[in-house]
């Protein structure tokens, strides 16, 4: 099950939720690692299922499988990317493969300086894929904030992560400890001495006592 990872390579994080724009949402804007266009990866194998071309080229991501959230939950998880100036490679119903690089970071619609806005909503894509809030603003369904879905690794370079508490993929830790010798039984050393050899095809009788052993063979 995949461990859907924030999309840009560089965490950058200029504008948090709750503020601005952003008011009434879980938004988030990145502006990468410069003020040049940077690449945004798909933080999900996901089937891309609605794009709004005419604000700010808004395209929402819905996950093809459930995936793990960082607090151990297993959903789908939809998101939302938007100001990219060119999604002429984009299509609804294209399929991506987590880690592609698949958007990009520009200022189509209200933008100032290239980036990247991001929202993130727990389960599939429904209605039409977003609301207007109580401030006036368009916000992803079913909002939750970006902390609580996505993971980071090591790949990520953190420039500024806005002190949201972003959760670390642990790597798979490989046992290092030494083979042990394997030590041969005794059974294998040991020669049984025979007590009795039978010299003749007969019926025989054996009387036992309580707690002696017969080995036969």
């Amino acid at each position: 099950m995949e461990k859907p990872l924030y999309p840009c390579p560089n965490m950058r994080i200029t504008q948090g939720y709750g503020e601005g724009t952003h008011a009434d949402s879980y938004a988030i804007d990145d502006a990468g690692k410069d003020t040049s266009i940077s690449k945004i990866r798909a933080p999900f194998t996901g089937i891309i299922k609605k794009i709004y071309p005419d604000d700010a080229n808004e395209v929402w991501l819905e996950s093809i499988d459930k995936v793990e959230y960082p607090d151990g939950t297993k959903d789908y998880l939809t998101m939302m990317f938007a100001h990219a100036n060119d999604i002429s490679n984009l299509f609804v119903g294209k399929k991506v493969v987590q880690n592609e690089e698949f958007y990009s970071e520009g200022t189509k619609g209200n933008a100032t300086g290239n980036h990247c806005h991001i929202e993130c909503g727990k389960g599939k894509f429904t209605g039409t894929g977003w609301h207007k809030n109580n401030q006036g603003y368009y916000s992803i369904n079913n909002p939750k904030k970006p902390e609580e879905c996505l993971w980071i690794d090591k790949s990520i370079n953190i420039i500024n992560d806005y002190n949201y508490k972003f959760k670390m993929i642990e790597e798979n830790k490989v046992s290092e400890e030494p083979k042990k010798e394997e030590t041969p039984s005794t059974s294998q050393n040991t020669t049984k001495q025979p007590i009795f050899i039978c010299q003749k095809s007969d019926l025989y009788g054996i009387y036992l006592k309580a707690g002696q052993k017969l080995y036969l063979e």
